[in-house]
């Protein structure tokens, strides 16, 4: 469990949030590639050493995920280069994209609950 900083967060959290915000404002502006985009980054994750950072991400283009995924994957190196421009660490982080299905898998849930729920009103009362 993470020890928390007299404020709540310790500097890896603000970190990594920052990490969060720079990339999404590159990605949204910056980056050219095609297959990329609209995606939204829920989170990121950086090691203690802050030398590699899972990047969650999700995007509606989800039957294209593939590509989608192969163009983050292809634009790490530049985003990474252009994120050290923006925040002075001692070591940027080497990016890692995931797919955070999160979202999904939570509307399935709703879903099943609703489903179920539904059932319950129709059960005769005894």
């Amino acid at each position: 469990m993470k020890k928390q900083s007299p404020r709540g967060f310790q500097r890896s959290d603000r970190v990594a949030e920052q990490v969060r915000r720079d990339l999404a404002d590159l990605i949204r502006t910056e980056l050219k590639d095609p297959r990329v985009g609209m995606v939204s980054l829920t989170d990121v994750q950086l090691t203690p050493d802050y030398a590699h950072a899972k990047v969650f991400f999700t995007t509606l283009n989800v039957e294209h995920l593939a590509e989608v995924e192969l163009g983050l994957k292809r634009a790490a190196g530049f985003l990474r280069r252009e994120l050290g421009r923006r925040i002075h660490i001692h070591t940027l982080p080497e990016l890692h994209f995931v797919y955070d299905n999160s979202l999904e898998h939570g509307m399935n849930m709703s879903q099943l609950i609703d489903q179920a729920n539904a059932l319950s009103d129709q059960t005769p009362d005894e």
